[in-house]
């Protein structure tokens, strides 16, 4: 099996999409003083973080933040083979009554962000949960979507979309990645 991949977005392309997304949740959410940002290990965390930092800057508010780690909550947490490495969760502050802004870097089938919404229920209750991606990819097998999208990749079988953050990876980009099976 081969594997092919190219570069579908650069460290520029990313910095402009969290810039964007940053505006459009403080433009839903009128009171930041509300608003909780929580990133989904690994990769939703230093995203999380870069759009805290967005937002601090362009309302003078500093929002709260957190990171969300759902390795027990998978339900395909038994059939994996491999020890699941847990990172922790860190949410030093209530959710009670808080707008929360999930972030994650893709979003594919929706099962990720369903164990988020079952981890989060362990914190509170939330006044709302909102989901904001890097990228969506299709392909849901749960009936979930993103209320903010940083880009739209349509992707087939055999394509797998790996972000890559330097805070994780030493840099950043977003790649297609597509397996050939060979012949």
């Amino acid at each position: 099996m081969t594997k092919k991949q190219t570069i579908l977005l650069d460290a520029t392309a990313i910095s402009r999409i969290v810039a964007r997304l940053s505006h459009e949740i403080l433009e839903r959410n009128h009171n930041p003083d509300n608003l909780a940002l929580i990133g989904i290990q690994t990769r939703g965390e230093p995203l999380s973080k870069r759009i805290h930092s967005q937002i601090s800057e362009f309302s003078g508010t500093e929002i709260v933040l957190g990171s969300l780690d759902i390795t027990f909550h998978r339900d395909d947490f038994r059939n994996r083979l491999v020890v699941p490495q847990v990172k922790g969760t860190d949410i030093p502050f209530t959710i009670d009554d808080k707008v929360v802004v999930l972030v994650d870097d893709v979003l594919f089938t929706g099962r990720t962000i369903r164990a988020a919404i079952d981890a989060l229920n362990a914190f509170g209750r939330p006044k709302a949960i909102q989901l904001a991606v890097l990228v969506d990819r299709g392909h849901r097998e749960m009936p979930i979507r993103a209320d903010f999208v940083g880009k739209n990749i349509p992707t087939h079988e055999g394509e797998h979309v790996a972000v890559r953050l330097k805070e994780v990876d030493n840099k950043d980009a977003v790649l297609l990645l597509k397996y050939d099976q060979g012949k």
